[in-house]
């Protein structure tokens, strides 16, 4: 059984960007209050990933998720949480228009979820809406590399940076950003030596997901670090265990034990004058 780390005071944005160049910073993605219970113990970041279309939705993309499952699952990882910081996605669509649009769903989802942060995909195109974010009040994650909102524009989900002019192009694309006043920079599938080229050229962590061991931080999704997928295995992800596996033996055994009345068993029924 794993140590339960001395809790904290709750950490901000502010407390995150202080991390750069210092002790990593730990996010893992979470969905439900359970969940953000078990990643509040020993993370950093609580990210409310707009993945939830995929991972709980089925969803063939993270295209489909709207502003009202963000805000759903936004208050339920909230419920869960005393210490990490609470980032919670913007969702395609929702910020993409100018500043004025993303201001309006990113103080709602902040005043509806009570998160301390949002994040949104999109390099130097999207520095004058960070800018305009931050300025208002609203503390901004960048995502640069590859950003699944654009997957129709980047061929599929394949690794960003690639040659001289992408590597140079998402490197100032992470930088327009933290110029802008971002507090962290997702770096998504890079190169590692691109990840360590853009962690030591911007003042801001730097969240690694496939850009090496390099960034400042480290994101996964927590279903894939928990082997809850057992046919999903991006090269990037480490498993940790196999609790999809687990499950599966479980529900299994469950069934074969109705199918055959060996449960429920006596000490799992009421009988008369028993208490409950």
């Amino acid at each position: 059984m794993s140590a339960t780390p001395e809790r904290k005071d709750r950490l901000g944005p502010g407390d995150i960007r202080a991390r750069k160049g210092g002790e990593p910073v730990v996010c893992l993605t979470a969905y439900t209050t359970p969940m953000a219970r078990l990643v509040d113990a020993h993370c950093d970041i609580a990210l409310v990933g707009d993945s939830l279309g995929m991972v709980l939705h089925g969803l063939p993309s993270t295209l489909g998720v709207t502003m009202e499952m963000m805000i759903l699952h936004g208050k339920a990882v909230a419920r869960g949480l005393s210490h990490a910081c609470l980032v919670v996605d913007m969702p395609f669509g929702s910020y993409e228009e100018g500043p004025a649009q993303a201001f309006r769903n990113a103080s709602r989802l902040m005043a509806e979820t009570g998160c301390q942060a949002v994040k949104l995909e999109g390099g130097q195109h999207m520095a004058e809406t960070v800018a305009f974010l931050v300025a208002r009040g609203i503390p901004v994650m960048g995502h640069v590399g590859l950003t699944p909102q654009s997957v129709n524009t980047l061929g599929g989900y394949k690794v960003q940076g690639r040659g001289q002019a992408e590597a140079d192009r998402i490197a100032l694309d992470a930088r327009a950003l933290a110029e802008a006043g971002a507090f962290s920079v997702v770096l998504e599938k890079l190169p590692e030596a691109l990840g360590h080229r853009i962690t030591r050229e911007i003042a801001v962590p730097t969240i690694g997901i496939g850009a090496g061991a390099d960034c400042d931080g480290q994101v996964l999704v927590v279903d894939d670090m928990l082997g809850l997928f057992s046919d999903f295995r991006p090269k990037f992800v480490k498993r940790y265990a196999e609790l999809g596996q687990d499950a599966d033996a479980a529900i299994a055994a469950y069934a074969a034990e109705v199918r055959a009345r060996r449960f429920p068993g006596p000490e799992h029924a009421f009988g008369e004058g028993k208490p409950a």
